[in-house]
């Protein structure tokens, strides 16, 4: 696999995450703290009512998550830690349906130590918005997602 890229953006840990491979995630801006992503919803996406599935839009949260606590391009020092969620809380607001693009934008909101929070926020635009870019509208907010984060030594 290789690594999940747009518009040279790029992150480490994607290249052997097979599941936001198989999500089609596609990264759109990475900073300090920061990570900026989105995926098609398609029809595998969905529950038995028609709407993208809690788990899908929880997993497309979590790699935000992941992408925004790990430096993309890690220090020597960095490199031998990983930062991993402690903790999260989702708040599902809006169903998204097959054919909507979501995005979902992460900001550190803090950090003390090994442990850090933050906070990711889900939105879920038409199919003709596929093209917009982060600092633009990326449509209705459907869920907001909470991690706490802990820096662990790499195994």
């Amino acid at each position: 696999m290789v690594e999940t890229t747009l518009s040279g953006a790029t992150h480490h840990i994607l290249t052997n995450d097979y599941a936001s491979e198989w999500m089609g995630i596609e990264v759109l801006k990475i900073d300090d703290g920061h990570a900026t992503i989105r995926m098609h919803l398609r029809q595998e996406m969905l529950n038995g009512f028609g709407m993208a599935h809690g788990g899908m839009i929880f997993a497309f949260a979590d790699t935000a998550f992941a992408l925004a606590c790990n430096p993309a391009n890690p220090t020597p020092k960095q490199a031998a830690n990983i930062t991993v969620a402690s903790g999260v809380d989702i708040n599902f607001i809006k169903p998204a349906f097959e054919g909507q693009v979501i995005t979902a934008v992460a900001n550190r909101r803090a950090s003390a130590g090994r442990s850090g929070l933050y906070d990711i926020q889900i939105y879920a635009a038409s199919p003709g918005a596929a093209g917009a870019t982060p600092d633009q509208d990326p449509g209705e907010l459907i869920a907001e997602f909470r991690g706490r984060s802990r820096t662990i030594s790499k195994k």
